[in-house]
């Protein structure tokens, strides 16, 4: 068992190592293989140790050991619905398409954000009568709001402006919902939100919690490295949006 644990919190730490030097990211959430891994070769320590055996009496470890399982449980279930959204296509003909802001970039914008239009352009260049609604603010970090930053890149891409709506007030998923919902018709027209392949799932229940009554997922692919960082990530989204009531 300790050996398990101390071959994943090696694995955990060089994750973290390899996002950090590396690869990049956009946010700071990958710390939390740092803490994993450490989390996990402490608790080896404790078992190779015969610590772990004697700390406390055996009623405790059992509990812990019991919430251990139960949390397990909820991590898999939740990641087996965020896998569900993966194949996401949305049908043809749309009336709207939403796609949902990530981070922009001096040089444009990232490579999650750029995976999102490149998607919405493919189905914007098959079906010519959709409009697209491109959603985001502009944050500290970023030089325009992210619905500019796509507004501009989708032109690039020849997408006709007037096909382009923009919503720049939001700072997060449902705020990129509830407010793009005031451009359309929520009840009436039919709706695809592009979002990364490991956000369709959240974003489709936000949708429809916002009164979308006709709203599909369509996925545009993630990035392969960071997939495992942005899919535990997403496991405390889809938890936190569920507490507070978005889903």
């Amino acid at each position: 068992m300790y050996q398990t644990l101390l071959a994943l919190g090696i694995l955990c730490i060089g994750y973290f190592l390899c996002i950090a030097f590396f690869v990049g990211h956009g946010t700071n959430f990958y710390f939390i293989w740092l803490f994993l891994g450490i989390g996990a070769m402490l608790f080896s320590f404790l078992i190779k140790r015969g610590i772990w055996g004697n700390l406390g009496p055996v009623w405790l470890r059992r509990l812990l050991g019991g919430l251990v399982c139960v949390a397990l449980l909820l991590f898999l279930t939740v990641e087996g619905c965020i896998l569900s959204g993966f194949a996401a296509r949305g049908p043809e003909e749309l009336d709207y398409l939403v796609v949902l802001g990530a981070q922009m970039k001096a040089n444009g914008p990232s490579r999650a954000l750029q995976y999102r239009l490149d998607e919405a352009c493919r189905y914007l260049a098959e079906n010519e009568d959709t409009m697209v609604i491109v959603s985001g603010g502009q944050g500290k970090d970023e030089p325009v709001s992210e619905a500019q930053g796509m507004y501009d890149y989708l032109v690039e891409k020849g997408i006709d402006s007037t096909r382009i709506l923009r919503e720049d007030q939001s700072v997060n998923t449902f705020q990129n919902l509830t407010f793009s919902g005031k451009l359309l018709d929520r009840e009436a027209d039919s709706v695809g939100v592009v979002t990364n392949n490991f956000h369709v799932f959240r974003a489709v229940k936000i949708a429809r919690k916002a009164g979308y009554q006709k709203v599909w997922g369509i996925a545009a692919k993630g990035e392969p490295f960071l997939q495992p960082n942005n899919m535990m990530r997403e496991f405390l989204g889809v938890v936190k949006d569920l507490l507070v009531g978005n889903i």
